[in-house]
């Protein structure tokens, strides 16, 4: 009968000792599988040590994935990415891949069950809001990690979303490497500038803001000019951001230079035709000082299509400041060290490119 007894005593403590042991083992695996991550909000969020497989949410996020190289990862996109945008040389560039990936949301909402279904290993949304990346994170059962994205040209939100990411996907050589790039051209815009006393002054036209716009569509704060500290006439208004500007202050300021973005020429064309004399009778235009600039905004700022437009910027306000830079070369090198390719070509495919405008009739 002792015998018995303490057979089932030992029977008792091997089980009991098998499953601590089983739940230490557990515990050191999920440990050793995963790891801690600190986000833009602070948050700390468990995530696997290695990822295979994300989905990007809100604008930026996926732009700055593959910023980082690492569209491999992405097995799910929000709805606007199915469709190709030369605006956005990230997507057109990786369109093929992400056509047919499933959609799992749009610009600014998400679809729970599409993302449950895709099961992707870690979410990426763009922003600081701490309770919006829970929310998410409990709906759907999966870790979300926030990154500040950038709806600017280079700022210190830009640099901050290349080092989280880098952590994340582990590709932090990368963003050294881009991170030491963008305060290269940061650099050498501020120095080659520093020294001028004699700053033409720039009106920018045609700026895309909840839709397009004509000649009346500017910036304060234009991305591009702010890099080098430009004469943007915008600048003096004391309005933030985008605004539509009236004629008569337009004609007030006669810009010296004016630079029109792309996106909205076809309607500048017609206010043109039925009031060229006004136009004509601007400084920038009689003098042949109007320029188009390629558009860096489409769901918040591309930054390689920023930066080729603040040299392009500089060569023309200050041509003997800028004058060993050859735009096609250097929006080239701009585009293949961001995007990983040089997509110049496509742009020019497209009708974009670098170029005086002419405008007068004659």
């Amino acid at each position: 009968m002792k015998k018995v007894f303490l057979s089932l005593i030992m029977a008792m403590l091997f089980l009991a000792l098998t499953a601590c042991g089983g739940s230490t083992g557990d515990s050191g695996a999920a440990s050793t599988d995963t790891r801690i991550f600190i986000d833009s909000a602070g948050r700390e969020v468990e995530i696997p040590k290695t990822l295979e497989s994300i989905i990007c949410v809100d604008v930026g996020a996926l732009r700055y994935t593959v910023y980082m190289g690492a569209q491999d990862l992405v097995v799910g996109v929000e709805d606007y990415e199915t469709e190709q945008s030369i605006f956005r040389l990230y997507n057109y560039i990786h369109f093929d891949q992400f056509k047919d990936l499933p959609v799992i949301g749009n610009n600014g909402e998400q679809y729970i069950e599409e993302i449950i279904r895709v099961s992707p290993q870690v979410i990426v949304m763009a922003g600081r809001d701490g309770s919006r990346a829970d929310a998410l994170q409990d709906k759907t059962g999966i870790p979300v990690v926030l990154v500040p994205g950038s709806d600017t040209t280079l700022d210190d939100s830009a640099y901050e979303t290349f080092r989280l990411m880098g952590e994340l996907y582990g590709k932090e050589d990368r963003a050294e490497e881009i991170t030491s790039y963008c305060k290269a051209l940061e650099a050498d815009l501020a120095s080659r500038t520093a020294n001028i006393t004699e700053h033409p002054s720039v009106y920018v036209g045609c700026v895309a803001y909840k839709g397009y716009h004509g000649m009346e569509g500017t910036e304060a704060g234009y991305g591009p000019l702010a890099l080098f500290g430009a004469n943007n006439l915008a600048d003096e208004t004391g309005i933030t951001g985008a605004f539509n500007c009236e004629e008569e202050q337009l004609l007030v300021w006669d810009p010296d230079i004016i630079f029109l973005d792309y996106t909205g020429l076809d309607i500048f064309a017609d206010q043109y035709a039925a009031n060229p004399e006004f136009y004509d009778s601007l400084s920038a235009v009689q003098n042949g000082q109007i320029y188009a600039q390629i558009p860096f905004r489409s769901f918040a700022s591309n930054l390689e299509t920023a930066l080729a437009d603040a040299y392009y910027a500089a060569t023309v306000i200050y041509p003997e400041a800028f004058a060993d830079i050859d735009v096609e070369a250097k929006t080239r090198e701009i585009l293949t060290a961001i995007l990983g390719t040089d997509a110049y070509d496509q742009l020019k495919e497209n009708g974009y490119e670098f170029k005086a405008l002419t405008l007068r009739t004659q």
